[in-house]
């Protein structure tokens, strides 16, 4: 539902779509254009609610035996992938900024 407002020579139009929030301000110069997502659903709830939600979920995975529980070996072997990734992007960057393409 869109709403329309004028203070001081100034008018806005308010409304939303489908998660999205729209403003319009006309102006003497022009017009002036303002979107932004809202938040809606679970983001929109209290974070001890979204926790509460998040912690039932987990356990109701590992209940029915499909949640991945990692060992210290799997933890290590992630652990190390992510750290070769970084290395090779400031390589990367590095090469980037001298001037050289890999």
């Amino acid at each position: 539902m869109d709403q329309e407002r004028q203070n001081d020579g100034v008018v806005s139009v308010v409304g939303s779509s489908e998660g999205m929030a729209e403003s319009v301000t006309r102006t003497s110069t022009g017009v002036t254009v303002d979107l932004h997502r809202s938040r809606g659903g679970f983001a929109a709830m209290d974070p001890q609610m979204q926790r509460q939600i998040a912690s039932q979920g987990g356990k109701a995975a590992h209940a029915k035996g499909k949640a991945h529980k990692y060992d210290s070996a799997e933890a290590r072997i992630a652990g190390r992938k992510g750290g070769l990734e970084v290395g090779r992007r400031k390589r990367e960057q590095r090469a980037r900024e001298a001037g050289k393409v890999l």
